[in-house]
């Protein structure tokens, strides 16, 4: 199929989907959004509902899937599901916590279609990363899967969660990275759903925050390593002022991808599909807005009522309303839901005073 000339009944076209395609995990991590058990899951896409599903991604766009869970590798049609995505020309990614990756699964990764895998690293040692991670040995499962990913030729990227534990840790999980190969690291901002929500001792502040992603935008200069903060609105913002200060335009020349794109991009550019067919914003964010078993995902992604106020900065609350970087940052729709009881309303955790507000002090 040629994805240039597919119908795009999408608005806007959807670029990415997170796509949950099943529940079920090995490992039992402190800050999971799923709250996810290693037994089945009941509702769960059958072959033939997930392979109707895919066929329907072209009408949106031409999308990114992640394949995703839970622990993707437990799905027992995981392969045929990427070999026959790929074959519609979608590209396709994988998110696997490494630990069950083998010689044998982690070529079949290669020859089903995959063009990257993310593997989660919260801590440069295993006391730090499995004590985030629940089960003793989880480190070094990731890391004997990491170097299976590398014989079977998988390109690969690191993903940290950042934690109060890990957060002086950084050059050190990013140093592992480096050495390990990984041609990106991503760094997380916990959203407080799921069991994340109970370890309160591990938020961080707002000022916390605003100091971690400074950082962050001065280490990205000091390596040529793709650098990208998720779950981190902010950062967009951040990434503009400071620009700004050094007389920079933010260009694709100057910041790569991350200057063709925005914060928040649920409902705006991107999707998630739970292991039953719900679809939310975010993984994040449980809002249901509509079920691929009830109606047509195009259907959902271009009428869904929570998409439409997602997409519209008029339904935005507070200072995330007036803030004249609304439309690079959003704010976090997740902590909103889950810290304030409204996805539409102000990010909790921004310490950021936009213009508008200041003028009516």
């Amino acid at each position: 199929m040629d994805h240039e000339h597919s119908k795009n009944t999408g608005n806007p076209p959807l670029r990415l989907i997170a796509w949950e395609i099943t529940r079920s995990c090995n490992l039992a991590c402190r800050h999971c959004r799923a709250e996810a058990h290693p037994e089945p899951y009941p509702g769960e896409l059958d072959t033939a509902q997930a392979k109707k599903l895919i066929d329907s991604f072209p009408e949106t766009g031409s999308p990114v899937i992640i394949f995703t869970g839970g622990e993707p590798l437990l799905r027992p049609d995981i392969f045929e599901l990427i070999a026959y995505a790929d074959s519609l020309g979608l590209r396709c990614v994988m998110a696997p916590n490494g630990t069950l990756i083998n010689p044998e699964n982690a070529a079949r990764i290669r020859t089903s279609g995959i063009q990257r895998c993310s593997i989660s690293i919260d801590g440069s040692t295993a006391a730090l990363h499995d004590s985030l991670r629940g089960v003793p040995g989880a480190f070094e499962q990731s890391l004997a899967g990491i170097e299976h990913l590398k014989a079977a030729g998988v390109e690969f990227q690191i993903n940290t969660t950042v934690t109060r534990d890990n957060l002086d840790k950084f050059k050190d999980i990013f140093h592992l990275a480096q050495e390990l190969g990984a041609v990106a690291w991503h760094i997380f901002m916990l959203v407080p759903t799921g069991r994340g929500a109970r370890i309160t001792d591990q938020f961080i502040t707002a000022a916390q925050y605003e100091k971690v992603l400074n950082w962050f935008y001065d280490f990205r200069k000091t390596t040529s390593m793709h650098l990208k903060a998720t779950c981190a609105p902010h950062y967009y913002r951040i990434m503009r002022q400071r620009a700004r200060e050094e007389n920079m335009t933010v260009n694709k020349e100057n910041f790569g991808l991350d200057a063709m794109t925005r914060g928040c991009l649920g409902g705006i550019g991107f999707c998630f599909i739970s292991h039953t067919g719900q679809v939310q914003p975010c993984g994040y964010l449980e809002l249901d807005c509509g079920n691929i078993k009830e109606t047509f995902f195009p259907e959902i992604w271009k009428n869904s009522l929570q998409f439409k106020q997602l997409r519209n900065i008029k339904e935005y609350k507070g200072k995330c309303g007036i803030c004249e970087y609304h439309r690079v940052c959003g704010g976090c729709r997740a902590r909103a839901h889950t810290m304030r009881e409204d996805f539409l309303e102000e990010e909790p955790l921004c310490s950021y005073l936009p213009d508008r507000a200041q003028k009516h002090m």
